[in-house]
C-alpha cells in the first residue's frame, strides 16, 4: 500500500490541513477542487478512516487526520529540504549576493520584485544591499570586491565591467529653489539653466557625470560646477539658491524639500540605471541567477534586458 503512495497526494493532504478549504487548496496546488476531493478519498481508503470532516460551512481534521498530520508533516519537510539542499549544491547558488549603490533610486521600481523572485528560486541564497555613499568612486568599491554587483547610472564603458539589466529609465527634471523665477515654469530647456553652479560629484566616473549633467548647454554655454560631499549638502545649496541640480523624477521625489521644486527639462534624454558586475566574475552562479531573475521580472516592463557595454 505504501509503495503506491505518491508525494503529490501527501502534498494535497498537508495543504488541505493548512487551508481547511477545498477551493483554496486547489488554487494553491493548481488543480481542481474535485481533484482534491478525489485524492483525499483515495488517502482515506488507504488509511481506512476519514481524515477530514466536511460540512457546508467548514472543513476540519478528524482525530485520525490530526494524528497522521503530526506524523507525516515533519518527514515530508525533511524530504523536501533534502531535495532543496541537493538542488542548491548542484546549481551552486548559495550564500549572499551583495549589491551596492550610492542611492536607492538607482535600484529602480522593480528591485523588490526581482529579489522576491530570486529568493523564491534560491532559498539557500540571500541578498544584501550596501549604501556606498558619494565619498568615493563606486567603481572602486566594485573592483575591490566589496560588493558583487552594483546598481549604477549609465553610461559606463569600462572594459573590465559588464553592464547588464537596465533597472530604470527616467525623465529629467531641474531641482531649484522655490524662490527662483523658473520655479513657476511648466518646463525648461537645458539652455534655461540659470547662471549659477550645477552640482557635481568629482569622485564619480566623469563619463557618467558628463552625461547626467552635461557641462555645456546646446547653445555652447559652459556651466559652472560645484562639488557636493553628500546629498544633504546638495539639497541645502539648491534650497538656498546657490546651485541647481539636474536630476530625475525619482531622485527629486527621494530628496525633496519644502523649499525646493522640480521642473521638467524638455530637451535632456531620459537617464538609465542598470546592474553591473566585474566581467571576470560573470561565470558566478549567484550573479547569473540574480541576473536571470532580473531579466524575467523586467521582460514585460519596456526596459531593455541587457546593454552589455562592459
Amino acid at each position: 500500500m505504501f509503495s503506491t503512495l505518491e508525494l503529490r497526494e501527501i502534498r494535497v493532504f498537508l495543504t488541505l490541513s493548512q487551508e481547511l478549504h477545498y477551493g483554496r487548496t486547489a488554487e494553491r496546488l493548481g488543480i481542481t477542487p474535485s481533484r482534491v476531493s478525489q485524492i483525499i478519498r483515495t488517502l482515506e481508503a488507504r488509511v481506512g478512516g476519514r481524515l477530514f470532516d466536511r460540512t457546508s460551512r467548514r472543513v476540519c481534521l478528524t482525530p485520525i487526520g490530526e494524528r497522521l498530520l503530526l506524523s507525516i508533516e515533519p518527514a515530508y519537510l525533511d524530504l523536501e529540504g533534502a531535495f532543496e539542499s541537493a538542488r542548491q549544491a548542484a546549481t551552486g547558488v548559495a550564500g549572499t549576493v551583495r549589491i551596492g549603490s550610492y542611492s536607492p533610486v538607482n535600484m529602480g521600481p522593480y528591485m523588490v520584485e526581482i529579489v522576491h523572485t530570486f529568493n523564491a528560486r534560491h532559498p539557500g541564497a540571500a541578498v544584501e544591499f550596501t549604501d556606498t555613499g558619494v565619498e568615493r568612486n563606486y567603481l572602486d568599491v566594485l573592483r575591490a570586491g566589496e560588493v558583487d554587483m552594483y546598481a549604477l547610472r549609465l553610461p559606463l564603458t569600462e572594459p573590465d565591467i559588464t553592464v547588464g539589466p537596465v533597472l530604470s529609465r527616467e525623465a529629467r527634471v531641474l531641482q531649484l529653489s522655490g524662490e527662483h523665477p523658473l520655479a513657476t515654469r511648466a518646463s525648461v530647456t537645458y539652455d534655461d539653466i540659470p547662471d549659477i553652479p550645477v552640482s557635481d560629484v568629482p569622485v564619480f566616473p566623469r563619463e557618467m557625470m558628463d552625461a547626467f549633467i552635461p557641462p555645456v548647454t546646446p547653445s555652447g554655454r559652459r556651466l559652472r560646477r560645484v562639488p557636493n560631499r553628500n546629498i544633504e549638502e546638495m539639497v541645502m545649496r539648491v534650497v538656498l539658491g546657490e546651485e541647481v541640480h539636474p536630476a530625475t523624477k525619482a531622485l527629486a521625489k527621494a530628496v525633496s524639500h519644502p523649499g525646493m521644486v522640480s521642473v521638467p527639462i524638455s530637451d535632456l534624454p531620459p537617464s538609465e540605471t542598470a546592474l553591473a558586475w566585474l566581467t571576470a566574475n560573470a561565470s558566478s552562479p549567484a550573479i547569473q541567477a540574480f541576473v536571470q531573475a532580473a531579466d524575467d521580472v523586467l521582460a514585460h516592463t519596456g526596459l531593455a534586458a541587457h546593454q552589455d557595454r562592459g
